[in-house]
């Protein structure tokens, strides 16, 4: 696998990984605390974690249209209404982990092609294009810019917030082999002996 095309699949997986262990936190809390008044970008938990999912839908459409050739969704403006798609963390867990697995199916077929792809993209002004790898990368930190800040208001809950500042270091494969069997990751899958 090209090694551009690599480090952004791990990315994918690390993106999977790190929803998985804060939505896993964020589900012990009730839904009044899921949904309570925090300061943040977003006004809540449930506010932030839903623009995270939605963004994703927006992104990763645009992301398969272009690979598949087809045209900028038209409608793609729709993936913000409503706001907040998911009312409760029991409703955006599934959610997420679907839009996750689409991710890294796409970042699984990236080539060389893919690579040099650009993405059309519908902003409010028109379409824009983006290089894939260029678009993939914001998509990722944007993932981990309102993951941090809803990591920021689960410390004012009784719920402990998750680690998710690691990035797959080898010694620490033990810590995250329970994540890794309930998302059916292995470490081979992510990286595999080349």
């Amino acid at each position: 696998m090209d090694p551009l095309a690599r480090y952004l699949l791990t990315q994918a997986y690390n993106n999977a990984w790190a929803n998985h262990r804060l939505l896993a936190a964020c589900a012990q809390l009730s839904a009044a605390e899921f949904a309570a008044a925090r300061t943040g970008f977003f006004p809540s938990i449930r506010a932030t974690l839903n623009h995270n999912l939605t963004v994703d839908w927006f992104y990763i459409d645009a992301l398969e249209r272009s690979l598949a050739g087809r045209p900028v969704n038209p409608a793609a403006r729709a993936f913000f209404e409503p706001e907040q798609p998911c009312a409760t963390c029991a409703e955006l867990q599934p959610a997420q982990a679907a839009s996750d697995r689409r991710l890294i199916a796409l970042c699984e077929a990236l080539d060389g092609r893919a690579l040099r792809c650009e993405i059309a993209v519908k902003r409010s002004a028109g379409v824009v294009h983006e290089p894939l790898p260029r678009l993939l990368a914001h998509l990722f930190q944007h993932q981990v810019h309102h993951r941090g800040q809803a990591h920021a208001m689960l410390s004012g809950t009784p719920i402990a917030p998750p680690q998710l500042d690691d990035f797959f270091c080898a010694n620490d494969a033990p810590v995250r082999a329970a994540d890794f069997a309930a998302l059916g990751f292995s470490e081979a899958a992510i990286w595999p002996a080349e």
